[in-house]
């Protein structure tokens, strides 16, 4: 009698996502020993697909797996809670239905489960004519069905029951007046325990009122199914905060709580921790202040602990030592397990135009693992960035998932603390995510003090602009290298569950950063002809998302989290094409960085697109063929009369790359033949030089550069994108982040489309604009006969 009024603490394995693996489970077995937690609910995955697997029994395979999971949990302390959800087309009337899933529950009972669960969550709340029939309404229907299972299963001490109207915002009317909840209330038998979630699906608090109003509706204290961490409802955001939002003194109006955590195994830790934490402070006697729960007090003794494990050689799903022996440290790694043991070869490069990586080479591209000694061959002077010989690259190294060495790349507390900061808890940012949208809205409210165009403004509102803007560039800069010390630590199992989030954020913030650093000397304001910048934010960011949340809003009314919020702060934050794609299969620790064009970047521009011909073309270089023909003509226009649309992409070693845009086509036409043509003319003369074999060829190819578009176009796409110096890279999605930037800064000065000209047989460059929002548009009209045009509003 004592064990069935045993307060129920532990974890549910979320119902989305991939699955656990039985090695994360036997470790979150040992973690729920550590901290006191008591109880683990267990169910198939909760779509449609296992939802109807309920009338199968499993097979031996299953069995043996499912046994062992059981007593591992019993080995720890831990009581398993077997779910199942049949309510999805189970006909509660059918003598036939109730039979398949007796013998599916005993077939479980039979391994040594002692603890159960019934799910009618989500489901249609209507009948079947025969239900109708045979049953007074919905709520007597599973009501009873419920019932006779628990009597089959011998009463066991636990057994859940989840009802359809599982919080206050799906009852009708209300809690108190819910015909549901009250035929629960009576019907069900009274040792079986309710589940319930709040006031909302994802409650904010819990609060005493509240449960004592249900537990008079159920005649019984509920058992919350705690969503506080729960992350299946939006792919760009974890919640690695503390439990929170709930005091331990409502443990007396409690059966039990559940936490459903994040999908990825690896973000729970401090979650589980924390509510460890929790679950032994109300069970404290003392009532000093340090037995009292404190959410900040629990995350920092979570992070003390966590920072153990952060950098320990750890293998993706937490595999076994006959997994480590396969895919160790000194073997280049593959994501598939498979592939763990593929030897170092060489193999096709990465093209100079990047592939969108939602569609990376199936196997690992034919670049070979960097050693020590080519590391340090590839930092050498003689060996500049893009003026390698053609067979040489730029001494990249390819970084797949265990390509890096452990050890290089080790997480700080401080990295950890900003991790947390800005993945916190669904209703709240922590003080690094808070920090970050707050001067990121101050600073777009206030740019027309640093704009290009602006009237004398006070030195000391440009010198606060411009700390403001410093804060969030180191900011901007600290999250790319928490992403870097995440890629290249030696842990594999955070690395492969926390990167995709890591990197999304990484990328938001490297096209924020660009911005800021644009905006100060390069934004118009509203009195310039072509500036519309509070047109352009008018839908984009101007309620920031915690605002539109509100204490009463799911969490999942404003999707993305602190990279959806810095997204929707950008002049292009509605186009989510340009900001949410899968990340890289094959992640690289190069750290990368997205700024303006500066002068001085021009001989670095020019001879990497002069290598970039070279190479693609596939000949040597000239003597006779002066060094700037190519810059001049793939970059020259743009670099000097419209700089202030062109962005760089650097590494750790330099320029890598460079986008150029033209924010009015018109404009720029007339002033490339008013000053540019005629100083190429007097640069490669057609008689008495010696810097081109076919001058008069060259200058006409430059005029034809500059040919005119059709008015029809430029009516909605004043601007141009030039893509001609695109890098070579590991990461193939900065390139993408990189064009973003950039039309960025266009649509912040009045753009209203731009459009990009592609040769119909370059399909690597159509696949990657087409999955950016471009869409063809011309096709003959171009400048040249094959040209196809294609082009974005904005």
């Amino acid at each position: 009698m004592e064990e069935k009024k045993q307060f129920l603490c532990g974890v549910v394995e979320g119902f989305y996502g991939r699955p656990w693996t039985m090695d994360q489970r036997k470790v979150l077995f040992q973690w729920m020993q550590s901290w006191g937690l008591n109880t683990y609910l267990y169910g198939p995955k909760d779509d449609l697909k296992h939802r109807l697997l309920w009338r199968e029994v499993y097979s031996l395979e299953e069995e043996g797996q499912l046994r062992i999971l059981i007593k591992e949990a019993q080995s720890r302390g831990v009581t398993f809670v077997y779910a199942l959800s049949p309510g999805q087309d189970i006909v509660f009337s059918s003598s036939c239905d109730l039979t398949l899933l007796k013998r599916k529950l005993r077939q479980v009972s039979d391994l040594g489960c002692q603890a159960f669960a019934v799910l009618f969550d989500d489901i249609d709340h209507s009948l079947c004519q025969a239900d109708s029939e045979a049953f007074s309404s919905f709520a007597h229907a599973q009501v009873t069905i419920t019932n006779e299972i628990y009597r089959f299963l011998g009463e066991p001490p636990v057994f859940l029951f989840c009802p359809t109207e599982y919080c206050g915002s799906l009852c009708s009317p209300s809690v108190s007046k819910s015909p549901y909840l009250q035929t629960v209330g009576e019907d069900l038998l009274p040792d079986i325990t309710v589940i319930w979630t709040g006031t909302k699906v994802i409650s904010r608090k819990l609060s005493v009122d509240c449960l004592s109003e249900v537990e008079s509706v159920l005649q019984r204290p509920p058992l919350i199914w705690d969503n506080l961490h729960a992350n299946d409802y939006d792919s760009r955001r974890l919640f690695l905060g503390p439990f929170k939002g709930r005091e331990p003194q409502l443990r007396s109006n409690l059966r039990g709580l559940l936490l459903n955590p994040n999908c990825e195994f690896e973000a729970n830790y401090i979650p589980l921790h924390s509510l460890g934490s929790w679950y032994r402070s109300g069970k404290e006697e003392r009532k000093d202040e340090e037995c009292e729960y404190c959410p900040d007090r629990a995350l920092s003794a979570a992070l003390h602990d966590w920072m153990e494990e952060l950098n320990q050689p750890l293998q993706a799903g937490r595999q076994s030592s006959r997994a480590d022996q396969r895919s160790s440290a000194q073997t280049p790694r593959c994501k598939t397990p498979d592939r763990s043991d593929c030897p170092p070869t060489l193999v096709d490069r990465l093209p100079v135009f990047p592939l969108n990586s939602s569609s990376p080479p199936s196997s690992p591209t034919k670049v070979k693992v960097e050693t020590e000694g080519e590391k340090k061959t590839s930092n050498q002077p003689q060996g500049p960035r893009p003026g390698a010989p053609s067979g040489g690259g730029r001494g990249q190294k390819a970084q797949g998932w265990g390509g890096l060495g452990g050890g290089k790349g080790l997480l700080s507390e401080s990295q950890v603390r900003l991790l947390v900061g800005l993945y916190y808890l669904p209703h709240e940012y922590g003080l690094s995510g808070q920090k970050l949208l707050q001067d990121l809205s101050w600073l777009k409210a206030n740019c027309h003090l640093v704009s290009a165009n602006s009237k004398k403004t006070a030195p000391q509102k440009i010198d606060e602009w411009r700390g403001r803007s410093s804060r969030v560039l180191s900011l901007c800069e600290d999250i790319a290298q928490l992403h870097c010390s995440v890629v290249g630590g030696a842990n594999r199992a955070v690395l492969y569950d926390l990167y995709p989030y890591v990197w999304d954020l990484r990328n938001t913030a490297l096209v924020a950063k660009a911005f800021i650093c644009w905006l100060d000397g390069r934004v118009l304001s509203d009195s310039s002809a072509l500036g519309t910048w509070k047109n352009c934010f008018h839908l984009c960011g101007k309620t920031p998302g915690a605002d539109l949340l509100g204490v009463e809003s799911e969490p999942w009314a404003f999707k993305g989290g602190v990279s959806g919020e810095v997204q929707m702060l950008l002049p292009i934050g509605s186009s989510n094409e340009l900001f949410t794609h899968p990340p890289p299969l094959f992640p690289t620790s190069r750290l990368y960085n997205i700024r303006p064009y500066h002068s001085k970047d021009k001989l670095e521009l020019y001879r990497m697109v002069r290598q970039l011909h070279l190479r693609t073309q596939g000949v040597q270089e000239s003597s006779a063929l002066h060094p700037d023909v190519i810059g001049d003509r793939c970059l020259g226009p743009c670099l000097v009369l419209s700089p202030e649309y062109c962005f760089i992409l650097e590494d750790e070693l330099g320029v890598c790359g460079c986008v150029l845009g033209i924010l009015d086509v018109r404009m720029f036409a007339k002033r490339c033949q008013a000053s540019w043509m005629p100083a190429m003319r007097d640069k490669y003369p057609t008689k008495g030089g010696n810097t081109h074999p076919n001058p008069q060829d060259l200058i006409q190819l430059m005029e034809e550069d500059q040919g005119e578009y059709p008015e029809s176009l430029l009516f909605h796409f004043p601007s141009q994108l030039r893509l001609d110096a695109l890098p070579e890279l590991v990461d193939v999605s900065v390139s993408r982040t990189l064009l973003t930037a950039m039309l960025t800064a266009l649509k912040a000065n009045g753009s209203q489309g731009v459009f990009c000209e592609v040769q119909p047989t370059d399909r690597q460059r159509l696949e990657f604009l087409t999955k950016l929002g471009f869409l063809e548009i011309l096709r003959g009209e171009a400048r040249s006969r094959e040209g196809v045009v294609l082009g974005r509003l904005l």
